[in-house]
């Protein structure tokens, strides 16, 4: 189905990062987006920039989110908002477990729950989960965000078998490690995890994360691309260690 053909979209986690350019990659497709984030500072400089309607809401608000999904009818989905913390279950906090069990489990079930009823009647839609290589593979630390990755997988699996017979597709898009702030925000050093994951390594930008949903909504009708696994191409496939490649000599 054509991008023409769908309307409305919300993205959450809009803010920065992969959000941010998956709303501007929406709104150059002339899509009407509705922006999610908590910071509505950088929300409106978005808004700004793209044309975008920005929610400055927690996607953990269910009575905001539910406000919001009763006022429009989405033909998009993107379930992107999510948050990690360091280190195993062995070192794991009560708080640990239960934010990132509510941002990025919890609240995609709700966010599905409210939208996806009204793309099964209007025999149209999408939902883009945005999983991570986690829930395919373990590597060390993290457990939590393995854990609730994983169960955006079995999700994103099980609302295909959910909206069978209907025209509405779902796609888990699994990225591997790509050159966003994520894991300074993990560490609360956003410069030292740049120098140690970023800076100097090939990785995918968050506009290539876009370019790749877009391809999917895109797709033909009849076309369901149910998942996609997105690594650097020298990032050790089922892990997190990428390799540096020296500039070459000229």
């Amino acid at each position: 189905m054509p991008f023409s053909d769908y309307k409305t979209a919300l993205v959450t986690g809009a803010s920065t990062g992969m959000g941010a350019a998956i709303v501007e990659r929406f709104r150059r497709e002339g899509l009407e987006v509705h922006a999610l984030a908590r910071n509505a500072e950088r929300l409106n400089e978005l808004a700004e920039r793209t044309g975008c309607i920005p929610h400055a809401i927690d996607v953990c608000d269910l009575d905001a989110v539910t406000r919001l999904t009763s006022e429009v009818e989405f033909d998009i989905l993107v379930n992107n908002a999510g948050v990690s913390t360091k280190g195993s279950i062995l070192s794991a906090t009560e708080g640990d477990i239960d934010l990132q069990v509510e941002v990025n489990l919890q609240a995609v079930l709700h966010l599905v729950r409210l939208t996806m009823p009204g793309m099964v009647a209007r025999d149209r839609g999408h939902i883009v989960n945005i999983s991570s290589i986690a829930a395919i593979y373990n590597f060390g630390g993290n457990s939590i965000y393995h854990a609730t990755k994983a169960g955006i997988h079995a999700l994103s699996r099980q609302l295909r078998v959910d909206a069978t017979g209907k025209r509405v597709r779902v796609t888990e898009i699994c990225p591997g490690r790509v050159a966003t702030d994520i894991f300074g925000h993990v560490s609360g050093n956003i410069e030292a995890a740049r120098k140690e994951f970023i800076d100097g390594f090939e990785l995918p930008q968050p506009s290539d994360i876009a370019d790749a949903i877009a391809f999917a909504i895109a797709a033909p009708l009849a076309v369901n691309i149910s998942n996609m696994e997105i690594l650097p191409t020298l990032q050790v496939p089922g892990g997190l260690t990428t390799i540096k490649r020296e500039p070459e000599a000229r």
